[in-house]
């Protein structure tokens, strides 16, 4: 734990936006410790959610739009993306601005999240802070001038409420899910308790359990955990974090060869994320799927 913050951090000032938004979240999900506030129905969709949004990132922003390591239709890309803007992780653009920073200069000081610096600037403090450099417009025309040739993104860089409007959209959404629940199988009395359950559970804890799963990759996945292959950074393949992240623990192999939609170089190192892409493909709305290096250089040699 040596290494200095990135310059482009300094001098310091704060980033009031994401502290904002991340405090007033967390404040939002204490809720689900008043019993008022719980449902089992709540709870489960909490649960799946976790999956369906999280998949927004993984699938959607991670492997498809940073890596472009498959292709789908327009409109299922952009449905990736709608999940992702839902769990406020910042525009499609940005987000992978950064993460294509992060891969060329992973745990040197540009780096926006290394742990070299320590845990809890990796896993959120980096976003406590801006950064001149993964914020700028250079940045963006450096590193995601292929998202902004399609006309959705672009509109929504330049019409950056699009996003609150879209993550605020899901608040009436799953009340209205809840309290029709609610209405239909006990009556009104329990209409709106069951809707803002949704809220609570469905929505705010979710998001907050989304979050910390993302930036656990970032934190624990170069700290812990070990690695099949020798790179000149820190990522190791981390089990707890493949577990949260239904494959995206497996952090070693995809610095290894970023390009792949496979994180799985060994058959014990499950990756659900692959399996859905490949599902995906089976009902014809994914192609190109990239397949890991070795496979590549197999089927190359064959």
């Amino acid at each position: 734990m040596s290494l200095a913050v990135p310059s482009a951090v300094q001098p310091y000032s704060l980033n009031r936006l994401y502290i904002g938004t991340i405090v007033a979240v967390h404040l939002l999900g204490l809720m689900a410790f008043f019993p008022y506030f719980f449902s089992w129905i709540g709870f489960f969709t909490m649960i799946v959610g976790i999956h369906v949004f999280g998949q927004g990132i993984t699938i959607g922003y991670h492997r498809l739009l940073t890596h472009r390591s498959f292709k789908t239709p327009r409109w299922v890309e952009h449905t990736f993306a709608v999940l992702g803007i839902c769990c406020l992780e910042d525009s499609p653009v940005r987000w992978v601005v950064i993460h294509r920073i992060h891969h060329v200069h992973s745990d040197h000081q540009p780096d926006p999240h290394t742990p070299l610096v320590n845990f809890l600037w990796s896993h959120m403090g980096w976003l406590m802070v801006k950064n001149r450099e993964t914020h700028s417009l250079s940045a963006i025309e450096k590193f995601a001038k292929d998202l902004l040739r399609d006309p959705f993104y672009m509109y929504m860089e330049k019409r950056p409420l699009t996003h609150l409007y879209i993550a605020l959209s899901q608040l009436p959404v799953f009340f209205a899910l809840g309290y029709l629940i609610g209405w239909i199988g006990w009556g009104q009395a329990s209409a709106l308790q069951l809707g803002l359950s949704m809220i609570v559970w469905g929505v705010y804890v979710r998001i907050i359990a989304v979050w910390h799963i993302t930036w656990s990759v970032n934190s624990l996945s170069h700290m812990f955990g070990y690695q099949n292959y020798k790179t000149d950074e820190h990522s190791r393949n981390n089990w707890l974090v493949a577990l949260l992240t239904v494959g995206e623990g497996w952090h070693n192999n995809h610095h290894e060869d970023p390009s792949t939609a496979c994180l799985q170089h060994r058959w014990w190192e499950i990756d659900i994320s692959y399996y859905e892409i490949k599902l995906l493909e089976k009902l014809g709305l994914a192609s190109d799927v990239i397949a890991p290096r070795h496979l590549r250089r197999a089927a190359k040699a064959a």
